[in-house]
């Protein structure tokens, strides 16, 4: 079986506590939000600093065009580096569609890509070299790698400088944007999980990041 969805209720409850191993705890406690604009519908997750190019695949779970919020669900870890230490981390970000509840959660796959040819705790999904993960439409790939190639400085500053909230970084000469944003404890291979209503609906899409434990799997590392 692929690696087992995560509880993404419960990820992004404020408040939701989770034991890390030893002393440490993760506990939920902000949820901040930004827009996002898909204008084709089309989204795609990557690392912006060291994978946003042209080959970059959408996702084949299609969304109407429209402008989306993007969630972050941050904790607060406990004892992170020793007795009475701590530290902030983004454990998974969100793009919500619409209001409906997600009765399931799959991994968002792209041309290609297929659940059965996975092995046990295996996942399709993009790899981080720069710490930082981002949402953007289709369509805005072309721009926004521009962008970063010409000068990938600003927009690092901008993820930084946003701490812990999405980072909407906007090519001035398209007006294409993405959200971006730090990735958990920094570089690795992270999923992105599709929900959808019992209608078959997507609502929603979470990249997950590995902070936190998730039921049916292992302990988590960092």
């Amino acid at each position: 079986m692929p690696l087992a969805a995560p509880d993404v209720a419960r990820l992004f409850t404020p408040g939701s506590q989770y034991e890390l191993g030893g002393d440490r705890t993760a506990t939920v406690f902000a949820l901040p939000e930004a827009q996002l604009a898909l204008p084709t519908g089309r989204l795609v997750a990557c690392d912006p600093v060291a994978g946003l190019v042209d080959e970059n695949e959408p996702f084949l779970a299609v969304v109407p065009p429209g402008s989306y919020p993007v969630t972050l669900a941050v904790v607060e870890v406990r004892n992170a580096y020793g007795p009475g230490s701590s530290d902030t981390r983004i454990a998974a970000a969100r793009l919500r569609i619409g209001e409906q509840a997600a009765v399931r959660w799959q991994l968002a796959l792209s041309e290609g890509q297929d659940e059965e040819r996975l092995g046990p705790d295996d996942f399709f999904g993009y790899g981080v070299d720069a710490g930082t993960g981002c949402f953007l439409d289709a369509s805005a790939v072309g721009p926004i790698g521009e962008l970063v190639e010409q000068d990938a400085d600003p927009v690092i500053d901008a993820i930084h400088d946003a701490r812990h909230r999405p980072a909407v970084v906007t090519d001035p000469g398209t007006g294409h944007t993405m959200a971006a944003f730090t990735t958990g404890w920094g570089d690795g291979h992270y999923p992105t999980w599709v929900g959808r209503a019992a209608d078959g609906r997507v609502v929603g899409f979470v990249s997950e990041f590995f902070v936190v434990p998730q039921p049916g799997r292992g302990p988590v590392a960092g």
